[in-house]
């Protein structure tokens, strides 16, 4: 029954990404689950703690703050295409949501708490998990990464993901996700001894940014400094995100066991390992920093 509750408010999520941009109602929302209004409306908030309006409102605000980031797309604009009625009105939704006006972040952007949804199907993933006996294929390849900033929120002793969420709030995966001048998306990184500071947590999460960044520091984050490195990627298959933990499980096992001597190098001790948000349509990818066998 749980999982029958997941497929249904997944479905929900889906269709309201891919209808963002249109009226959604909560007929809508119930047909294509299967389940009454008020059951449907029951369990969206019991597995994802909001309500199915408060969910559609805080990723159209955050949609909204993209498209005034990256684009000069017009304030009045940017409120029409997300279905407000008016530009006083997303003016009032989104200065309560972010504390800064559309215009102004246009003109300054400066890091936000984006809302950043998990699928249902998505949260219960831990490392090391294997139930599938028939194991996929991993890539694996080298690549150079050069000297970098990255702007991370450490935890007190959190060494995994889990433990990681039990001491930092959620919300800072989307503040990582607002920087406009991120070199790529945020990550979580597990880091060495030697970029650890003492009575800080060994799991991190943040995101990487240029040499020469001078911006915004988000409240409770620092920024450090990571040096040029080879990093030994590792992805795996695109896989059902409703096999989620199957699938991630496996690769994260392979890596645990996996001997870079194959490719002639060893793992950097004094560099780092880090992850991205797992996403079926591409596999699962982690990296190590490596150095060459000598």
């Amino acid at each position: 029954m749980n999982q029958d509750k997941e497929i249904a408010v997944q479905k929900m999520q889906q269709y309201i990404s891919e209808h963002l941009k249109d009226q959604i109602t909560h007929a809508q929302l119930a047909k294509i689950s299967n389940y009454s209004l008020w059951h449907s409306a029951r369990i969206f908030k019991e597995l994802t703690g909001k309500s199915v309006f408060e969910y559609i409102r805080m990723l159209r605000l955050t949609m909204a703050a993209k498209a005034l980031r990256d684009t000069s797309t017009r304030v009045i604009d940017v409120a029409f295409d997300f279905v407000f009625d008016s530009h006083e009105g997303f003016t009032r939704a989104f200065a309560k949501e972010f504390n800064i006006t559309p215009k102004t972040y246009q003109t300054s952007p400066i890091p936000l708490p984006y809302f950043m949804p998990y699928s249902v199907m998505n949260h219960s993933i831990k490392e090391g998990e294997d139930s599938m006996k028939e194991m996929k294929a991993v890539f694996v390849q080298i690549i150079e990464r050069p000297e970098r900033k990255a702007i991370i929120r450490r935890a007190k002793a959190a060494t995994d993901y889990f433990e990681y969420c039990n001491e930092v709030p959620c919300e800072i995966w989307g503040v990582f996700s607002s920087i406009k001048e991120a070199i790529s998306e945020p990550v979580g990184m597990w880091l060495s001894k030697k970029l650890q500071k003492e009575n800080t947590s060994q799991y991190v999460q943040g995101v990487e940014v240029p040499l020469e960044y001078s911006g915004v520091i988000p409240t409770d984050c620092e920024i450090i400094t990571l040096p040029k490195t080879l990093m030994m990627i590792f992805q795996g298959e695109p896989y059902d995100d409703n096999n989620f933990e199957t699938e991630v499980g496996q690769v994260m096992d392979f890596v645990q066991k996996y001997r870079p001597g194959v490719y002639g190098y060893i793992y950097d001790e004094d560099g780092y390992r880090f992850q991205y948000e797992p996403q079926g349509f591409r596999g699962y990818i982690e990296g190590r920093t490596v150095k060459k066998l000598t």
